[in-house]
């Protein structure tokens, strides 16, 4: 019928505009082969930057579609970036994601990204670099599993208050950060939302708001103190004994001589009468007013800004990192304004290899797991034959067992690799 048409020319007029409403600055999948060492560039700022490699790793959804920059060498810097046409996010939302592979085991190392004004000269890019966006995992040891979401104000860093702790196993995961023009802001992972809150609550962007009034005091005559010792509380007399009495079983050894040894003592033992020192027992204080509360008032250095989330000239995406264990494997970077596109994007590349990822793991898993059951029977088996054989020899001459690598030796490397971080 007519209507029937009208109705889904209507819904598909919609849908065109609001695709044509999202705004993609950015979009990397590395589907073209040796083509993306033509979009990135490698920083020259040090002369031994890590290699970055094109490749799927070891297990992966699609041999294809999962082919991402991964880092190759081990305890070492990584410096490259990728350009797109510049633009401000004033009065929109800008969307930061991308996928992380830590298919290493990963000991130390970052999985973030940078991103960058476009005036940054690509080929200098160095930790230092101004960003305006610092965002994605960061691991090293037990104590570091966190997701950094550092913006920069007014040219300076700053990290946010809130503890955000990132996935560390060997799956990719996806990475989503939201910043609204509300000044509020959303962090997802795997298409989930793990934290999200208000720029000015949970980073130290502006002065507080309110300060302690500095010409007000606590008076003097304020009692703070809840309990107070008892003034009818008397020590009884019997309290004071010796902490250390004279061991009365002890006798003089009978080879003591005085002259040469002295005059016999005997040793000290504690004083099964000692009660320590004595206090009073404590009771309210009839003059409690409570705990002084300072009072506060609006602090003169505090000036509102609904401009933090904006950033004019937003125009290049990096890594800059550091890993001791290399094996990383970045993709899917998706820069745009609309939480939805990105959302789809993820369900389109992430969600549809993350399960036969998964899968190919846990088949590899296996796999080595029967390959060490094997070695280890094989070793067993042939150890008891060597047993039966050598059993004469055994008796004779011991076997030298290898030597095991020194702990400190192992733990010094680690040191070292931290240190250089």
């Amino acid at each position: 019928s007519s209507e029937m048409k009208v109705a889904v020319s209507f819904v598909a007029a919609t849908l065109l505009a609001l695709s044509a409403h999202a705004a993609v600055y950015f979009q990397e999948q590395f589907l073209d082969g040796d083509a993306w060492k033509s979009r990135w560039v490698n920083s020259e700022h040090k002369s031994d930057y890590g290699q970055l490699k094109l490749t799927a790793g070891k297990f992966y959804g699609d041999a294809d579609k999962d082919k991402g920059l991964q880092t190759s060498q081990d305890a070492r810097f990584y410096a490259t970036s990728a350009r797109f046409e510049p633009f401000s996010n004033e009065g929109k939302s800008l969307v930061v994601q991308f996928t992380v592979k830590h298919e290493q085991k990963i000991d130390c190392g970052g999985g973030y990204v940078k991103v960058f004004p476009s005036d940054l000269n690509q080929a200098d890019m160095h930790g230092d670099s101004q960003y305006y966006i610092m965002f994605g995992p960061d691991i090293c040891g037990y104590s570091t599993k966190k997701v950094h979401v550092i913006f920069n104000y007014k040219g300076k860093n700053h990290l946010i208050k809130k503890e955000i702790k990132c996935k560390d196993d060997e799956l990719t995961h996806l990475y989503t950060l939201v910043l609204n023009p509300d000044q509020t802001y959303e962090v997802k992972i795997d298409n989930e939302k793990v934290e999200s809150g208000s720029l000015e609550e949970d980073w130290d962007f502006l002065p507080p708001k309110k300060i302690k009034d500095p010409d007000a005091k606590k008076p003097e005559e304020w009692d703070d103190r809840a309990k107070i010792d008892d003034p009818e509380d008397t020590k009884p007399e019997d309290w004071d004994k010796s902490e250390n009495i004279p061991d009365p079983d002890a006798k003089k050894p009978d080879d003591w001589d005085e002259d040469m040894d002295g005059e016999w003592e005997p040793p000290m033992i504690p004083n099964p009468e000692y009660k320590g020192e004595w206090k009073p027992k404590q009771i309210d204080n009839p003059n409690y007013k409570g705990v002084w509360v300072h009072p506060e008032i609006d602090n003169p250095e505090y000036h509102a800004d609904a401009a933090i989330y904006k950033f004019d000239n937003v125009g290049v995406i990096g890594l800059d990192l550091w890993q001791v264990k290399s094996g990383t494997i970045f993709d899917n970077f998706f820069i745009t304004d609309d939480v939805k596109e990105a959302e789809k994007f993820g369900k389109e590349t992430w969600g549809a290899t993350k399960e036969p990822e998964k899968k190919m793991k846990e088949e590899e898993d296996e796999k080595k797991r029967k390959e060490e059951e094997q070695k280890t029977k094989e070793q067993d088996t042939g150890a008891d034959d060597g047993e039966e054989e050598d059993h004469d020899d055994d008796e004779e001459e011991e076997e030298e067992e290898p030597e095991e690598p020194d702990a400190t030796e192992t733990e010094d490397e680690d040191v070292l690799a931290k240190d250089e971080l």
